[in-house]
């Protein structure tokens, strides 16, 4: 099925009445979740997956990759009007954003950020339609050391290009691979790490280790949230957001550079619209002719961030379809979210599942068409959700993580399991690791598990087969994965440069 051909069926897979009402419902959730801090997109997902068991593959994964980007745009509203970067992705924002907002300019901010976000996420989108197929055809033809060595990169990279310190991410991702291996192993029957609990043979539910860790711990580390929100700025009119045309030639470029940066970021596993945003805020302040205007109110700085995000954040799908190689937790997630709908995702997923690949890709366009309608005329009501208490947000939100753990298996058990990852999930956060590494390790775990058994059957226990001449492109991935970790050797043990000495101000200072 062609590109043309293929995204027509997309959209009349996305224009089904359920299928569109529940792309609806999954940005708007997704909007939501991008405004309230505290409540991250892996939390939203997390408690929100239980509730797709009993939909149809093609629903439940619109919604939830509707959640995914829909959060993107509600973060750039509190990051720009409160001074608040709800999720990792707009904290470069605000470095402009909201001095433009004191200045009077928080709708133009929010206007230009609405065009950049909207030409990020078309790029990434065409992206996608046309680059992901390809990657798909290449990979037919990779076997099991090819696709080990792939798998083995991604969780290097999602590992040691996390956030915090690289050796703690890898840590964390081998504690992930750990917790995969749970239970009863499919080729022998023997059971591992079970202790002696009839419970666990089925291993880590995917739905109680990433509601503890990424919800329960989530609520447990904003529980002291109490300080009052300053919404002085965000009395805004639909007129505000209306740039003028010096402001969008001011800006037209960066938000081309920023969406080129996060559509190559996207291709990297680990990444994620973080370091995307990042890195353009980083590359716009190097090729400025005035840097200097750079954290007082640059609208470039605005820009091209922002774009950025959105530009990774759709193209973090292409792995994750094409490969089935996850490029962040979020990915990791809802790669768990087919698997328990009984899809496999990789290459042969654009064939055999169509409705699912071009559908997602239709519901994308219509899916961002709906958050620029939703953002311009409620940015006032989402403003106004800031304001819900906490102590009403934190015990429904709780009560609806124990029903969803309860109805995946029929188990409390897994509810006791939610709680210990929970409580465990937040010591993590508390020690300064990035728990985020766990789903990755996790859900690629039994794949890489199963791969890996796979290539030594076939090459008969010979480990040299993933560097010999008959598996090229398996060799040029372990290099990969050699070149990274020696990278982050070098960047961490290379000798800091010496600090400049200040000369003193007066013979006083100099005499002492």
């Amino acid at each position: 099925m062609g590109g043309f051909e293929g995204i027509m069926h997309g959209f009349s897979v996305a224009l089904q009445p359920e299928n569109l009402l529940w792309c609806f419902v999954g940005v708007t959730i997704g909007n939501m979740v991008g405004v309230l801090p505290g409540m991250g997109v892996l939390s939203a997902v997390s408690i929100l997956l239980p509730l797709t068991f009993g939909m149809k593959p093609v629903a439940a994964f619109l919604m939830l990759s509707g959640i995914f980007y829909g959060a993107q745009y509600g973060g750039a509203i509190c990051s720009i009007l409160l001074n608040l970067p709800c999720h990792p992705p707009h904290a470069v924002t605000c470095l402009d954003g909201f001095p433009m907002t004191k200045q009077g300019r928080g709708g133009i901010a929010l206007g230009i950020t609405m065009m950049g976000s909207a030409f990020g996420a078309a790029f990434g989108i065409v992206q996608m339609m046309f680059f992901a197929p390809y990657v798909a055809e290449v990979a037919f033809k990779f076997g099991a050391q090819e696709i080990c060595a792939l798998m083995l990169l991604g969780l290097l990279a999602g590992s040691t290009l996390a956030k915090g310190s690289p050796l703690k991410g890898v840590a964390m991702t081998v504690f992930g691979l750990l917790l995969g291996i749970v239970g009863t192993d499919i080729n022998t029957g023997v059971e591992r790490f079970t202790f002696g609990m009839i419970d666990m043979a089925d291993g880590v539910a995917l739905v109680a280790l990433s509601l503890g860790i990424f919800g329960i711990a989530e609520f447990l580390k904003s529980v002291n949230n109490t300080a009052p929100i300053n919404t002085a700025y965000t009395n805004l009119r639909v007129r505000d957001m209306r740039p003028s045309m010096a402001d969008i030639k001011l800006a037209a470029f960066p938000v081309l550079r920023g969406t080129i940066i996060g559509s190559l970021c996207s291709c990297i596993p680990g990444t994620g619209p973080t370091i995307a945003s990042f890195v353009a805020y980083a590359a716009e302040k190097k090729v400025s002719k005035t840097p200097e205007r750079f954290g007082h109110g640059a609208l470039e700085g605005v820009a091209a961030p922002e774009a950025s995000t959105h530009s990774s954040v759709q193209g973090d799908f292409i792995p994750t379809m094409s490969l089935g190689i996850p490029g962040d937790a979020v990915m990791a997630l809802l790669l768990g979210a087919l698997i328990i709908h009984g899809i496999t995702p990789g290459p042969r997923l654009i064939i055999e599942h169509p409705d699912i690949f071009w559908g997602l890709i239709a519901s994308f366009w219509i899916g961002n068409l709906i958050l620029i309608i939703l953002n311009v005329p409620l940015i006032g009501l989402w403003v106004k959700m800031l304001m819900v208490p906490y102590k009403f947000l934190f015990p429904s939100a709780l009560f609806f993580i124990c029903i969803g753990v309860f109805a995946d298996r029929n188990s409390l058990f897994d509810v006791g399991v939610t709680l210990f990852f929970g409580i465990f999930g937040f010591l993590l956060m508390w020690l300064k690791f990035e728990p985020a590494p766990i789903l990755l390790g996790f859900v690629l775990g039994p794949r890489f598990e199963e791969t890996f058994r796979r290539a030594m059957i076939i090459s008969r226990g010979d480990l040299t087969s993933f560097v010999s001449q008959q598996h090229p492109i398996s060799a040029v991935f372990l290099g990969l994965c050699c070149l990274l970790v020696g990278g982050q050797i070098y960047v961490r043990l290379r000798p800091k440069k010496p600090k400049p000495v200040e000369a003193p101000k007066n013979l006083t200072q100099a005499a002492e």
